[in-house]
């Protein structure tokens, strides 16, 4: 039985507390003040332009406050697709007063990849397809409120789904592994967990090539550098955007050249239910060789996830397609399955046994009950690094709503209260330490916001 230090409660029922009232007040607060008029920043100073997979949960958290506003969200996002149909990560502001490194001069897609667009400029590498997810609770709360919200919702499908299935349908023919049929990634980044201990294997093996002289900005911003990826990881994170721009981001050539290319299990269960979610919304008869399409997808994803769980640990692990060989790791990724379901009824108790377990969410010294990004029993556990080990607000919501959308309905609702009270501080942090529930990384996130205030209303 796992004991956890008291916190704050704040209590969900009915009729809000006093402590949730002010705490939903809050949320709304901090997305509102990193709104910039038709994007909002994921965080005001380490972040201050469009972030792919941020804006999809930001919408989640928007659309309680303005269902119009939420949809405008998808659309400044969608303004800078590519022509090949790749969202990309970053899609940057015009704003001059809005640093960030590397930013779209040290990109330079715009001049490079014919399929990027001119304006706005863009990142050259893309992040987990949580977009038809964020649709979907746009859509939800409109249909609830009914009237001019469920007209504007909509009419944002009937314009934006083809835009979304060209997203899936892109990484389908650009990124999926013809041996593993897990998506892949080509830079760490487009995994959203950046410096995860699932990527020190083949990012030892990239060979820092010749990187132009550059000045990290996040360590400014955050002002602990143990709370961030080192200055050698960043080498090899720019190697690697070097070697994307040398082949002028072409998607056969980045395939036959690039130096880190891994199946993501954790970004292919995350494709496998948007593809059943986009498919759920689909405005018309017309397409419904899209949506067939879409279906066929999702289950060829599953059954990927599915193929790589270790029978020994009972985790699901990633892909080496450089040196061919999976990749085991201690990290929230090897529950997968849970999010994209697939698993046999014996198989998945386990794996949800193992996840409220006393590794991961049962594990006796942890602040809140609640997945940490890394377990606290591996030897790579670093609980202050970002990606190696603190609590992420926005993977508490992902795995609480996948679970509840599978059913299983009292390990969401005990996520919920765990992530309610891991951000009850106020600060809305980018990550926490798991064991002290210190917020780190940057204040007033947005995502974090975000999922908070559906917490609080949903």
């Amino acid at each position: 039985m796992s004991s956890h230090p008291p916190v704050p409660t704040v209590d969900v029922g009915p009729a809000l507390t006093d402590a949730a009232a002010d705490l939903r007040i809050a949320a709304a607060k901090v997305l509102r003040a990193n709104d910039r008029g038709a994007l909002t920043v994921a965080a005001p100073a380490l972040y201050p332009h469009q972030w792919s997979w941020d804006a999809a949960f930001i919408c989640v958290g928007l659309a309680h406050l303005s269902v119009r506003r939420a949809c405008v969200e998808l659309d400044s996002l969608l303004a800078g697709q590519w022509r090949n149909g790749m969202i990309p990560h970053i899609v940057f502001s015009d704003d001059p007063e809005a640093p960030y490194f590397p930013g779209p001069e040290w990109w330079r897609a715009h001049e490079l990849a014919a399929a990027a667009p001119r304006s706005p400029r863009t990142s050259g590498i893309c992040q987990p397809p949580m977009h038809a997810i964020g649709l979907a609770h746009i859509v939800s709360v409109a249909r609830q409120r009914g009237g001019e919200d469920r007209r504007i919702a909509e009419d944002f499908v009937r314009r934006r789904w083809q835009d979304l299935y060209r997203w899936h349908s892109w990484l389908v023919s650009a990124r999926r592994d013809p041996d593993t049929g897990l998506l892949t990634i080509v830079h760490n980044w487009e995994s959203g967990l950046d410096n995860s201990p699932r990527w020190d294997g083949p990012l030892a093996a990239v060979p820092i090539g010749p990187v132009p002289p550059y000045r990290r900005r996040d360590i400014g911003v955050v002002g602990d550098e143990t709370q961030r990826p080192t200055d050698g990881e960043y080498d090899r994170y720019l190697t690697l955007v070097e070697q994307l721009k040398h082949v002028g981001y072409d998607d056969a050539e980045v395939a036959r050249t690039a130096s880190f290319r891994v199946g993501d299990v954790f970004l292919t269960a995350i494709f496998a239910v948007a593809c059943e979610v986009l498919a759920s919304l689909a405005p018309h008869p017309e397409v419904n060789k899209e949506v067939a399409t879409l279906a066929r997808w999702a289950e060829e994803s599953r059954a990927a996830v599915i193929g790589t769980v270790d029978s020994v640990r009972g985790l699901a692990r990633d892909w080496d397609a450089r040196a061919r060989c999976w990749i085991a790791s201690d990290t929230i990724a090897g529950f997968a399955p849970l999010v994209c379901g697939g698993l046999t009824t014996a198989a998945e108790q386990q794996m949800l046994a193992r996840f409220d377990g006393p590794d991961w969410c049962g594990h006796p010294q942890l602040r809140v009950p609640a997945p940490p990004s890394t377990s606290l029993s591996a030897p790579v556990l670093d609980r202050r690094r970002y990606w190696r080990g603190p609590v992420w607000p926005v993977m508490v919501w992902l795995f609480g709503w996948a679970l509840r959308r599978r059913g299983f309905t009292e390990r969401a609702d005990a996520l919920r209260q765990a992530g309610l009270q891991l951000v009850s501080d106020r600060r809305f942090a980018e990550y926490y330490e798991p064991v002290t529930g210190e917020p780190l990384g940057s204040a007033d996130q947005s995502w974090t916001a975000a999922v908070a205030l559906d917490w609080l209303v949903g």
